[in-house]
């Protein structure tokens, strides 16, 4: 006889919605942080008073409300959005959702989310509070929830089949159950999964690092080490040992992997396993994994796991050994469970499968261990990591012309011609970078990357992404992109590119020796090869906007047609005074290489104004020190002034309690002021800092947007808002956040100017009129 009436199962699902235009509207509107209704225009009034407020223009006939969820209903709708993100495709859509726990038709409790996939149903009830706070005890809840649990399982097999894993979750949000209460051992004897606020956070970072690859990591987690269904996993393998351990080797597919297997993240969430050692993996990389597997790309190395044999156990039953060797063949028996394998190495491989075509065919190479601690496979972990040599990323660029060369995207061909062009000029003996470069493991005094970043910025080649070229890129390029047979054309433009560099490295070398002979100077070295060969894809681009070069250019013509633009910047080089020539020798930092490539410009810029591209406009503004000196003046008077307005009208608003409603700034003050006190008491300097000295623009911005309309009660005659003083129209729009804007810009010119004297990026003309358009409206208007 059937647990359940049929017109309670029809009633049950009615309460869930499985359509995807359906559930996404929900999804929406669960994601969202308030509640929203359209209700007649009459009405609204009511609403106001009950805390709802308006949104957007009015309708023709109802208008848009909203009001804050409350803490409860967010978390549950938080919850439920993380379970749709991990791809379950059957959910209720309101709390409304009932489920009986027995025939008696008065047995029925509420259940706030029920999460429906191909394999397992989920039944989650939510607590939560404002603040985090011990939790009260569920004893009672606790106590009938075993049997309850029954009745539930009973009619989900009738509505859903018998085939579904089925799971009760208790999540929390802000509420502390001590790991040893009774209310957690009552749990556990129920064999119901705790969530709690790390759990939360482990899954949302679960969903954002791996996308819908995460269920699996999920379902170990919340199904770890229960059966997934009967079905036995029998394996062909090879029994050995190793350092003392049975190990055993095994082909297996991907999809039977990632059900079983479970990886070790270092986590909160995981804390009942510690010592844990994995970092969640890299999205990009995933991505890029399955579409090599996709492509027909394989990885011969084998996944490292460890089977946990708590409660599962696997079973090898061995054929008969060989007498040349201690390793046996057999039958692996491996229980079909959830999160029974910790994956100790080959997470990005393994996942890279779960989104993959193969995912059910392939099979790939496991070395499998049997019951090792935490604390051994940590150590696995570490000796891979740290003994196995790790391949250079001059290697890696190497190899980009092997791997690439054929492909069918145009960003990789480039790739590959890059690595074929830079290792043409270091291998070939024509060539005055021969021996020069470091080509994959061998060593010479120039890197690889420094080439490929060069060609990559010298427009010598065109820039694409996918088999799109860039429009902008193609002007100066070398590469004939409409030449649809790409072998013969990367070769040709490979041969016209090295040749034309060859040209131009010879005449260094026998003109100017001096510089060409002296190891890290301006030419070889690693921040000299990035300017140089910037500079001459530069220079050919601008010959060819005037019409001067064309692609079918000879190498020795293009050459001779830059050569002297290049004599301008040599004879400029050679004549440079010991300071001048160590000031810039001992630059540093990641953009140093590209300030030498516009110290280079700006040579050439000297003796051929007509040469002057809008980067080097840019970086000779920078370097004006008018405007260097008008820019400080406009952000030392308007810093000024927003700290005695603004503290003019906290003591207005706030009178003697000013400081205390900024408390958390102000404190945040008093430890820089302490720690500035401290370094002049270090250095000697008899100079007494005050918090209120001590304020940054990020603090004026916070006081700004919490106080913008704020007016002092009784109303102050002369009180000028915030809203009235700061905001500033800057052409993007009329919102609070949009005539705030300028601040941000304001700080980041601050910041780029920093302090007078010191070494810093400075900012242009533009940047310039934009702080007086600031200054003036301070300054105009006040």
């Amino acid at each position: 006889m059937a647990f359940l009436k049929q017109i309670q199962v029809d009633e049950i699902k009615e309460k869930l919605v499985s359509d995807a235009s359906r559930l996404g509207k929900l999804y929406k509107a669960k994601k969202s942080e308030y509640q929203h209704l359209s209700i007649d225009h009459s009405l609204v009034d009511g609403y106001l008073k009950e805390g709802w407020e308006t949104e957007g223009k009015p309708l023709k006939t109802k208008t848009k409300i909203r009001k804050p969820k409350i803490h409860s209903k967010k978390f549950e709708d938080d919850i439920w959005c993380q379970l749709y993100n991990l791809g379950y495709r059957t959910l209720n859509f309101d709390e409304n959702f009932v489920l009986p726990f027995s025939k008696n038709e008065e047995d029925k409790k509420q259940i706030d989310i029920i999460a429906v996939n191909g394999e397992t149903i989920l039944l989650v009830e939510c607590k939560a509070s404002v603040k985090l706070k011990k939790a009260p005890s569920y004893k009672d809840e606790f106590d009938v929830l075993e049997h309850r649990m029954e009745g539930f399982i009973k009619s989900l097999k009738q509505i859903f089949g018998t085939d579904k894993k089925i799971k009760f979750i208790f999540a929390t949000r802000n509420l502390r159950i001590n790991v040893d209460s009774e209310d957690l051992k009552r749990l556990e004897n129920t064999n119901t999964f705790y969530y709690n606020n790390n759990t939360y956070d482990y899954v949302n970072n679960l969903i954002k690092n791996y996308k819908n690859a995460s269920l699996y990591q999920f379902l170990g987690l919340v199904f770890k080490n229960e059966t997934i269904n009967l079905n036995k996993i029998e394996i062909p393998a090879v029994n050995g040992k190793m350092g003392n351990k049975d190990y055993f080797m095994f082909s297996i597919e991907p999809s039977l992997l990632l059900k079983m297997g479970f990886i070790l993240h270092r986590t909160r969430a995981n804390e009942s396993e510690f010592p844990t050692y994995q970092r969640l993996l890299v999205p990009s990389r995933l991505k890029g994994i399955t579409k090599y597997i996709d492509d027909g790309g394989y990885f011969p190395n084998s996944i490292i796991i460890n089977f946990n044999n708590k409660k599962n156990k696997i079973k090898f039953e061995p054929h008969s050994k060989s007498g040349s060797s201690n390793s046996r063949t057999g039958m692996l028996k491996i229980p079909n469970a959830y999160g029974i394998a910790y994956i100790i190495d080959g997470q990005h491989r393994v996942y890279g499968y779960a989104n993959s075509e193969y995912v059910e065919s392939n099979t790939i190479p496991v070395v499998a261990f049997n019951g090792l601690d935490s604390i051994e496979q940590l150590e696995i972990f570490m000796d891979i990591n740290q003994n196995q040599k790790a391949v250079s990323p001059s290697l890696r660029l190497d190899l980009e012309e092997d791997l690439y060369w054929d492909s069918d995207r145009a960003d990789s061909r480039l790739k590959a011609l890059r690595s074929s062009i830079i290792k043409k000029l270091g291998n070939s003996e024509s060539s005055p970078l021969f021996n020069k470069i470091s080509v994959g493991e061998d060593k010479a005094i120039l890197t690889f990357k420094p080439f490929t970043t060069a060609l990559a910025n010298s427009g010598l080649l065109p820039s694409a992404k996918g088999n799109k070229y860039n429009e902008d890129s193609l002007i100066g390029s070398l590469y004939n992109t409409n030449n649809q047979n790409h072998n013969q054309e990367m070769n040709r433009s490979k041969k016209k590119i090295v040749d034309f560099i060859i040209h131009c490295y010879d005449y260094v070398e026998q003109t100017y020796p001096e510089i060409y002979n002296r190891d890290k100077y301006f030419i070889v070295s690693n921040r000299g090869t990035f300017a140089f060969i910037s500079l001459i894809g530069d220079l050919n681009k601008f010959e060819t906007g005037k019409n001067n070069l064309s692609k079918e250019t000879k190498s020795l013509d293009r050459f001779e047609k830059i050569k002297p633009y290049l004599k301008s910047l040599f004879d400029s080089l050679s004549k440079l005074s010991i300071e001048e020539e160590n000031k810039q020798l001992t630059l540093l930092g990641a953009g140093a290489d590209t300030k030498w490539l516009r110290y280079f410009q700006s040579f050439v810029n000297n003796a051929y104004p007509n040469y002057n591209p809008p980067e080097l406009i840019d970086w000779k503004e920078r370097q004006n020190e008018v405007y260097q000196s008008d820019g400080r003046k406009y952000i030392k008077e308007v810093e000024r002034f927003m700290k005695k307005r603004i503290l003019k009208n906290l003591k207005i608003l706030f009178e003697d309690n000013w400081e205390l409603e900024i408390e958390t700034i102000q404190s945040a003050c008093q430890l820089r002021a302490n720690a500035e006190n401290k370094k002049n008491y270090k250095d000697g300097i008899k100079k007494r800092v005050e918090w209120t000295e001590m304020f940054s623009i990020t603090d004026y911005k916070v006081l700004i947007e919490k106080y913008w309309t704020k007016k002092p009660e009784p109303i102050f005659d002369n009180y000028i808002t915030f809203e009235e003083t700061f905001a500033i129209d800057i052409g993007i729009g009329n919102r609070k956040p949009e005539l705030l804007k300028w601040i941000s810009y304001f700080n980041s010119y601050r910041n780029q100017l920093a302090h007078e004297g010191t070494k810093n990026k400075g900012i242009n003309k533009k940047e310039v009129d934009e702080l007086k358009t600031i200054y003036d409206h301070f300054f105009e208007k006040n």
